[in-house]
């Protein structure tokens, strides 16, 4: 059975289309796609049926990455059931998980920068404009949670 990964942010066009799609990236290259379910959401409506943003699309595709058929939706209580670590970009997005989801009573709900030696939140490049820096810190998360869950590290 695959480990369910859903990666969150507050639209669902920027920082967690970049995980959601990074980490497939990865699960692909290391040859486990089978293992994992990914996917991706938002804690607001703002953006619903919207693609990735088109800057960040960009900079997944300066990677090689393509993420054409994204539309962003929003979480949904039933996700906590279904997923099994819900992802979290910064701790706004915690408390929205929370307050849409009930409390994290199974541990399901964390950070992305937990997986790193990294003690920052991921920086919303919607308002920062720094796509760069959005990059590393997602590609450094899904890599330490990609290397989590392989060692059986929840």
């Amino acid at each position: 059975m695959p480990i369910k990964v859903l990666f969150i942010c507050h639209g669902n066009i920027c920082r967690s289309p970049m995980g959601e799609y990074i980490f497939k990236d990865l699960v692909r290259q290391a040859g486990v796609s089978d293992n994992y379910e990914i996917a991706s959401a938002a804690t607001s409506r703002e953006e619903l049926g919207n693609p990735v943003y088109p800057p960040a699309r960009a900079k997944l595709s300066e990677h090689g990455i393509d993420c054409s058929g994204h539309h962003a939706r929003q979480i949904t209580r039933r996700d906590y059931e279904n997923y099994d670590l819900l992802i979290a970009m910064d701790r706004e997005n915690l408390y929205d998980i929370n307050r849409i989801c009930g409390a994290d009573t199974e541990g399901k709900v964390h950070l992305l920068l937990e997986y790193t030696n990294l003690t920052r939140e991921i920086a919303d490049p919607w308002y920062t404009r720094d796509f760069e820096t959005a990059w590393k810190d997602i590609s450094a998360g899904c890599k330490g949670l990609l290397e989590a869950l392989e060692h059986g590290n929840l």
